[in-house]
């Protein structure tokens, strides 16, 4: 294997085996080339088979990426068995093959937030609780206390106030809700596979004997729960390599703990640290800029980023009147740049803190022809055709998930009113059994009225068709059927303000459907599932009781809650994008705007004197740009209508005064302004005249 192209410190990390590894890996250090190669070296010159190793990240994206570049360094026979995925499908795939240990039934579902939401909706209604705001705050204690490992038992011990006691209270009813529906929620994916650890310790040493080495990327966005689980698969052997920028820590708000680095030195006493200082993305300047900027944060690990790519031209801050007028001065700089210096719009990225801060700058964009690509946008399993799909598809692996059952009773229309739901739930209730289960029962046709009976019987009559159909093996026939039998192409057409619009509807129906086709023709070594066939007997299959189609299914799920749609917009386009959605990319020319006290750092930030994160925002939405970083500010900023005084971030000020140019605060030679006035105004006059030609 040759490592000659890697520097010193990245074959450090690359080779070093025998006891626990920290990779301290500052921005754009090649930080995934490290851990990609590493993988493979541990391969080929480490002696582990493939299948011994597991690597986890925080998106599919990233494990996609990661799974591409080990393809690309290691023959493909060398790799299988390789286990790359997101924390999240690594607990899922140890739940499946532990599901029985779990108390899972086959085929359980997993909620998303919008699911978990409605549910503790409907259990708060019966504490007389309707209020929207309070039953958020009520789901986040209950994902905040999942993430740290807390049960309802021990939330209940945690306070007397009486919405710490409302919380608690929901946590154990929603717990009892999720436990009888067969179901898990996003959170679980991690929670149940650590207690499942602490509560067996056989099982535990079955997975250590089998991850014989595991990688962690992206360590400092790691949760109180998630480094448990790390801890108990690792703690003993010590085969651990982690690689993580404390610096680059920007979720806090969901639940990252930065801290858990720092935690590395008690937990393995043994630890070794590389840091990877050498940036190959950006310019000195920038770099010396950003180093200065996150020296005012603490550090336990100390590192500073260095570059060869030259010093680079020196850091711009402009205010503008307002903020109509600072969206406009980003998009004439965007074009006066792109024509002066002959650059694509692609190379060019606007980052903000907020997303209501693209609006007028959207406006503005429109305004001067620029074409941008919006980051985010609407997740393609956010609307309502695929939502409506995967809770028939939830419905059909798991009859007790009343969740979906509810969703689609009437989709399309069945004329089952509320009454009948009503009278439907209360039975169930009463009779501790799902919806679904209770539908045939003799006892519920007595309290009905014989024509909402028999439209219930329709509905479930339908559901057993076709879920029979897929456990006997017709796969995608059954649900093709389904759709036809049920006309839903129709029912689109009827809900859509156009057929233009009922087509492109139908068309992401499809879009699904071809996604689970793929799913299922996909060989067996490219699944992520985990293969215990070198243990005993018992572990050799853990499909045993599920169909492929219903696996199929249950990783649709899981991306639907892991992941937007991802759209490969390689057209030339300038990227608008928040700072937390900005990481992980790199642009020759990066606009940061709107550097105020109250958005950079952010309000409440400032109230809860948190603002070591939002200096972290900052540093990466910095480390973004290759060539040239602008900052610009507002000094007058609409809020309800009206123009409010702004003050400049406190950020500002923490920047090497020797690299930076602020206008308006320091002199600028009139005459080198004038020019640069005329140079742009003659651009933007040739672009007009090139395009009334």
């Amino acid at each position: 294997m040759d490592l000659n192209r890697f520097n010193p410190r990245q074959r450090e990390a690359i080779t070093h085996v025998g006891s626990p590894l920290l990779v301290l890996a500052g921005a754009g250090s090649g930080k995934t080339s490290v851990i990609t190669q590493k993988i493979a070296w541990l391969i080929q010159e480490g002696g582990i088979p493939a299948r011994h190793i597991t690597a986890v990240t925080f998106t599919n994206k990233a494990a996609r990426e990661m799974r591409e570049r080990i393809g690309l360094v290691a023959p493909k026979d060398q790799i299988r068995g390789l286990k790359v995925s997101t924390f999240h499908t690594f607990g899922l795939n140890l739940m499946r093959t532990e599901a029985k240990a779990l108390g899972l039934k086959p085929g359980f579902s997993i909620l998303d937030s919008e699911d978990a939401k409605s549910i503790l909706g409907d259990l708060l209604k019966r504490a007389s609780v309707e209020d929207k705001e309070l039953i958020g705050q009520v789901q986040s204690a209950i994902s905040n206390w999942k993430n740290e490992g807390i049960t309802p038992d021990q939330a209940e011990q945690l306070g007397s106030e009486p919405q710490h006691v409302l919380q608690a209270s929901a946590y154990r009813e929603y717990d009892r809700y999720l436990k009888a529906c067969n179901a898990v929620d996003f959170d679980d994916l991690i929670l149940r596979p650590v207690e499942l650890f602490q509560n067996h310790p056989d099982l535990l040493a079955k997975w250590q004997r089998h991850i014989r080495y595991l990688l962690v990327d992206e360590y400092q966005d790691t949760n109180g729960i998630q480094y448990t689980l790390v801890k108990q698969l690792t703690q003993i052997s010590g085969a651990l390599t982690i690689v993580g920028d404390d610096d680059q820590s920007i979720y806090a708000w969901r639940g990252a703990r930065p801290e858990n680095l720092n935690a590395l030195n008690l937990d393995y006493p043994t630890l070794k640290v590389v840091k990877l200082e050498q940036n190959y993305r950006s310019t000195r300047l920038i770099l010396e800029t950003a180093n200065h900027l996150i020296s005012h944060n603490p550090h336990i690990f100390e590192k500073s980023l260095w570059s060869d790519k030259g010093y680079g031209d020196a850091i711009e801050i402009f205010p503008a009147r307002h903020d109509e007028d600072e969206a406009e001065r980003i998009a004439s700089m965007i074009l006066e740049r792109k024509l002066s210096q002959k650059r694509k719009f692609s190379d060019f990225a606007v980052l903000y803190r907020s997303n209501h801060q693209a609006r007028i700058l959207e406006f503005k964009l429109q305004h001067f022809k620029i074409p941008y690509k919006l980051s985010g946008g609407t997740s393609f399993f956010a609307r309502s055709e695929i939502r409506d799909l995967m809770a028939y598809l939830r419905l059909l692996i798991n009859p007790d998930d009343d969740n979906a059952l509810l969703r689609i009773i009437n989709v399309p229309r069945r004329r089952i009113g509320p009454t009948t739901l009503e009278a439907l739930g209360s039975y169930a209730h009463e009779r501790h059994r799902p919806l679904f289960a209770c539908i045939d029962e003799v006892g519920l046709s007595t309290r009905m009225d014989p024509e909402a009976m028999r439209r219930l019987e329709q509905f479930h009559g339908l559901i057993t068709t076709c879920r029979d159909a897929l456990l006997q093996g017709d796969g995608l026939k059954a649900i093709d059927r389904l759709l036809d039998t049920i006309n839903y192409r129709g029912w689109l057409s009827e809900q859509s303000s156009s057929e233009a619009m009922a087509e492109r509807r139908w068309g992401n129906v499809m879009q699904l459907i071809e996604a689970l086709r793929k799913d299922l023709k996909r060989e067996p070594e490219d699944e992520e599932m985990l293969d215990f066939s070198d243990e005993s007997p018992d572990n050799t299959s853990i499909n045993a009781d599920e169909s492929q189609v219903e696996a199929a299914i249950r990783k649709l799920v899981l991306r639907d809650l892991l992941e937007r749609e991802e759209e490969e917009d390689q057209s030339d386009r300038v990227q608008l994008a928040t700072l937390h959605a900005a990481k992980g990319l790199e642009f020759p020319e990066v606009f940061l705007m709107g550097i105020e006290e109250d958005l950079l750092p952010h309000r409440n930030a400032i109230e809860t004197d948190t603002i070591e994160e939002e200096r972290r925002l900052m540093y990466v939405g910095i480390t973004r740009a290759q060539q040239k970083l602008t900052l610009t500010y507002a000094k007058k900023r609409k809020q309800f209508g009206e123009l409010f005084e702004t003050t400049p971030s406190r950020f500002l000020d923490e920047l090497p005064k020797e690299h930076v140019i602020w206008h308006g605060k320091q002199a600028v030679d009139p005459e080198l302004q004038k020019q640069k006035g005329q140079d742009t105004l003659g651009a933007l006059r040739a672009l007009l005249d090139g395009a009334q030609v």
